[in-house]
């Protein structure tokens, strides 16, 4: 199987900065696209940024110029560094990755346990 460990949430003002990262282990044979995801209450849940195994990122109108997504592909482990904060970013973030598992030829989505982040004063 695998597994997916998000880190880095809570709470910060408004202006402020965050580092999220998330870690896959398990039996991997490669990763994909690795991504960010958010939902806020009452809300649906959104792509943040998303980035691929050649390292194309692409943002959310909403957060582009704030937020940078990164990846250690040794590490499996992606990384959303958000700048700037603003109380609407405030959501639960969930990490996703598209895995292919060793000896299984199909790609399966994986998501992360979520991880809160609140932007308040």
């Amino acid at each position: 199987q695998v597994q997916l460990v998000e880190s880095g949430g809570g709470l910060a003002l408004p202006g402020g900065s965050l580092r999220l990262s998330c870690a896959a282990s398990g039996s991997i044979f490669s990763i994909n696209t690795m991504g960010w995801y958010r939902q806020a209450p009452g809300k649906e849940r959104e792509l943040v940024a998303a980035i691929t195994s050649g390292g194309s990122a692409n943002y959310a109108d909403s957060v582009k110029g704030r937020f940078t997504i990164s990846r250690d592909n040794a590490k499996n482990t992606v990384y959303l560094q958000m700048n700037s904060l603003k109380p609407e970013d405030t959501a639960v973030y969930y990490c996703n990755m598209k895995v292919r598992r060793i000896g299984v030829l199909t790609e399966y989505q994986y998501w992360g346990q979520g991880t809160q982040v609140t932007i308040s004063s």
